[in-house]
């Protein structure tokens, strides 16, 4: 079907056997791994750097704005360029010129020279080339692993990203600010270098773009918006994918006073609290492919959207910490599952030149509904307390998935050539 990876490569992976990746997919998933660290190190280490310069919370916040507004700016455009390009070229070209910028970034703090405006700036740059990479390394995984294999593939991708940034990169990055505030940048600095080595290192033209004569670049936007709006299935997982989202949102936008005002705990529970999610979310993301090929792709995403809404409903409710942590994970492991399962169909179902427009217009939905649910969680937390937001969020994805049955469809989850 189209999208799969040619034929010579379907049989290499299978005489591999299925325990045994392809080398360039453990190229790849390394380099995606050490980039994670370095995100997770300078995504706790950016406000941190913002909170030295200036008191005033609403500027500190403009940090989380500029890492987030390039994917409602630039998402559908980055899908359309990552259709264009030799895929892994653009992401180790990408890699250096982001070390570039976050050597800048250290040379600054070393300096003293450091002011908010170039804060702001690294940080809504460093997203706008995100979101490229992202569409371009998305879309390379079907080239690189047979049908088959793509649900443990993308599980080991996301485990790693999890493990890496969540993690470790979180904590390592505030604990090196302590000591020097230039240091979790140089730290980044060096994660983006090795990445681009260990992607420059797959083979040339393992996954290279398409179309030779490409059509102009609004007529890419609309191609990929028109082929997942008139696609059902994806429509649907579009829309799921976007209630996960905003849940985790409403969640995490509002954990640290969850944490303080309603359990009790200091910031040790809230580090727990945290990494609670990210331990969910990596035993869901490494047993999704044994749990699809088991039950299947169908059963596998009902079982994430059910055990999603228990995990909400569960932080809504719950009185005590050890309740708390367990529904953190649950919906963790949820979020894990259901994110794998979901982009391994997409894998399937979307044409290899048309991949990266697709992702992109999936995750412009998906992700753009983040803003708008971390602001409506705080007026409706400051007006009715800080469980009713979780709560309202969580009485949505159960009747999400009370829908789900009839909605995700067992023939649509088979597309021909896939079975």
């Amino acid at each position: 079907m189209p999208g799969d990876p040619p034929a010579h490569r379907v049989a290499a992976g299978a005489r591999r056997g299925p325990s045994r990746r392809p080398r360039p997919f453990a190229l790849l998933w390394g380099a995606g791994t050490v980039s994670a660290l370095g995100d997770g190190v300078h995504w706790i280490a950016l406000p941190l750097l913002a909170a030295s310069v200036t008191r005033d919370p609403r500027l500190v916040s403009l940090v989380s704005v500029a890492e987030q507004l390039p994917w409602v700016l630039f998402g559908l455009l980055a899908g359309a360029l990552a259709d264009r390009v030799d895929r892994r070229r653009v992401l180790w070209r990408l890699d250096l010129v982001r070390a570039g910028i976050v050597a800048v970034l250290a040379g600054t703090v070393l300096t003293g020279t450091v002011t908010l405006p170039v804060v702001l700036l690294v940080a809504f740059t460093l997203t706008s080339f995100g979101t490229v990479y992202d569409s371009a390394a998305a879309a390379m995984v079907p080239a690189l692993v047979p049908v088959a294999e793509r649900p443990a593939a993308n599980g080991r991708l996301q485990a790693g990203v999890l493990v890496a940034d969540t993690l470790l990169g979180a904590p390592v990055g505030a604990t090196l600010f302590t000591l020097l505030a230039a240091a979790p940048f140089l730290v980044d600095t060096a994660s983006f270098a090795v990445a681009a080595a260990l992607v420059a290192a797959i083979p040339a033209g393992a996954a290279p773009a398409a179309p030779a004569a490409a059509a102009p670049v609004r007529v890419d936007v609309a191609t990929g918006l028109r082929f997942l709006l008139g696609h059902r299935l994806l429509r649907r997982l579009c829309a799921y994918g976007a209630l996960i989202n905003l849940v985790t949102t409403v969640a995490v936008a509002l954990l640290v006073l969850y944490t303080r005002d309603v359990l009790h705990l200091g910031s040790l529970g809230y580090g727990l609290l945290v990494a609670a999610f990210a331990v969910g979310g990596v035993l869901g993301s490494l047993l999704a492919g044994r749990l699809a090929a088991a039950i299947g792709g169908r059963a596998a995403l009902l079982t994430a959207l059910g055990c999603g809404a228990l995990g909400a409903a569960g932080i809504a409710l719950a009185e005590h910490p050890v309740p708390a942590g367990i529904s953190v994970g649950v919906f963790g492991a949820a979020s894990g599952l259901c994110g794998v399962v979901a982009v391994s169909i997409r894998q399937s179902l979307v044409p290899d030149e048309l991949f990266g427009r697709v992702t992109s217009a999936f995750r412009l939905v998906t992700l753009g509904v983040g803003p708008l649910g971390a602001l409506a969680a705080g007026f409706v937390a400051h007006r009715y307390g800080l469980r009713a937001p979780v709560a309202g969020a969580a009485a949505l994805l159960l009747a999400g998935t009370c829908a789900a049955p009839s909605l995700l469809r067992r023939a649509d989850l088979h597309p021909p050539g896939t079975r």
